[in-house]
């Protein structure tokens, strides 16, 4: 990775341009100004409509109980100035120039804050009625959808589509949702943990069809592999997402095998003077060993100060954060901290049948991961005993009467 030490002086008069104008973007602004950065800042987004947080997509937006999710950010007061419905569409780093559908940006500093785009369902692509849930024009397409009642099948059992078909069926919708995999969560979480989520759909009204692979998506249906057409009103792709990276294509700045950006430690890319933030972004991991691509709201806030601080010329800390994020889903509040994929054993505190458990991944006795549902104080602890690196007793884990901070070895 390049290296990145501002000559004394100039960092406060160099122009950082922020491609992006998400949670990682905008933060990365705030913080710019937070820490005491003086020069120009630009930040650069292809939607329209003023910066705006996603979560909410998916909850009150979309239900209607929210008009829009806009970022309580006075840009104007900050001196950040926003390019707003302007695409990006190529970058120049020997000129130190951006692409732009409105001309040519310069910059003196770049950070790369474009997030993930959803992966689109193959044929699906223009055909009525079919909808993706990833912008705020998305949830103003899918209320009046809710609002109809239609009957509505959603592919994907990931938390996207937990999270739009409980929104359904708060709407009053019938609800079938489609699963190629055989239980909910399959690429988020082993099949033992996410088994038992299975039944949420059922008390929630909501058909759940696993083991069920789409042949094509058709004006008022979904035809499966297996011969099945299931009627749809709509159809709601939840099937994943990717770093929306390929417009970095012939630019120098070196992409993974997912097509994100491999930023260092300090969320460098390997061009000088351009960084990657957010969702968009890999970076390396000392606590678990590895790379981690992290699409979460938290990765998003947190990686921005690390940022600002090195454009600033500091020497930042490591960014080398505990992975952490939330859904809300059937009436439950699930939450999870860590990286489970390094863990060596799993232990259970409480029934997954039941109303609230949690599961605990240790690493050679070491807390490395947990999921929790409807035990946020599991959470809250576990997370700080991840950080701490802390080793656990693991038969006391298990009781789940008993606090996490209180089954600690050491």
């Amino acid at each position: 990775m390049s290296e990145q030490t501002p000559h004394e002086g100039t960092a406060q008069r160099r122009r950082v341009v922020v491609v992006g104008a998400g949670m990682a973007g905008v933060q990365t602004a705030v913080a710019l100004r937070e820490q005491g950065f003086k020069g120009p800042v630009t930040v650069i987004g292809a939607e329209p409509h003023q910066p705006y947080d996603r979560p909410p997509l998916s909850k009150a937006v979309l239900l209607g109980t929210a008009e829009g999710s806009a970022f309580d950010v006075d840009f104007e007061s900050l001196g950040v100035e926003l390019r707003l419905g302007c695409e990006v569409h190529g970058l120049r780093p020997g000129a130190r120039e951006l692409d732009t559908e409105h001309g040519v940006v310069p910059y003196d500093v770049l950070v790369l804050a474009t997030g993930a785009e959803p992966v689109t369902l193959p044929g699906a692509e223009g055909v009525p009625g079919t909808h993706l849930l990833r912008t705020l024009d998305d949830a103003a397409r899918l209320r009046p959808v809710l609002a109809r009642q239609h009957d509505i099948v959603v592919v994907g059992a990931g938390w996207i589509g937990a999270e739009f078909a409980t929104a359904a069926r708060e709407a009053g919708c019938a609800v079938t949702v489609v699963e190629a995999a055989g239980q909910p969560l399959a690429g988020a979480l082993p099949a033992e943990v996410a088994a038992p989520m299975a039944a949420w759909y059922a008390d929630a009204g909501v058909t759940l069809r696993t083991h069920a692979r789409v042949d094509r998506v058709e004006p008022g249906a979904v035809l499966l592999a297996d011969g099945t057409r299931l009627p749809a009103g709509a159809v709601v792709v939840g099937i994943g997402a990717r770093p929306a990276t390929a417009w970095l294509a012939g630019s120098g700045v070196e992409l993974g095998a997912h097509g994100e950006v491999l930023a260092d430690d300090r969320l460098r890319t390997s061009v000088p003077d351009v960084y990657a933030v957010g969702d968009c972004a890999s970076f390396p991991s000392a606590r678990y060993g590895e790379r981690l691509l992290v699409h979460h709201w938290d990765n998003a806030l947190q990686g921005p100060r690390t940022v600002a601080a090195d454009i600033l010329g500091e020497t930042p800390a490591v960014y080398d954060p505990v992975p952490y994020f939330w859904s809300e889903q059937f009436g439950r509040f699930v939450q999870y901290a860590g990286h489970h994929a390094a863990g060596d054993r799993m232990v259970w505190r409480g029934d997954p049948a039941g109303p609230s458990w949690t599961v605990c991944w240790l690493c050679e006795d070491r807390l490395v991961a947990l999921l929790a549902v409807g035990r946020p104080r599991d959470l809250a602890q576990g997370r700080r005993l991840i950080e701490a690196g802390r080793t656990m007793d693991a038969e006391a884990l298990a009781d789940p009467a008993r606090p996490l901070k209180n089954a600690t070895a050491d």
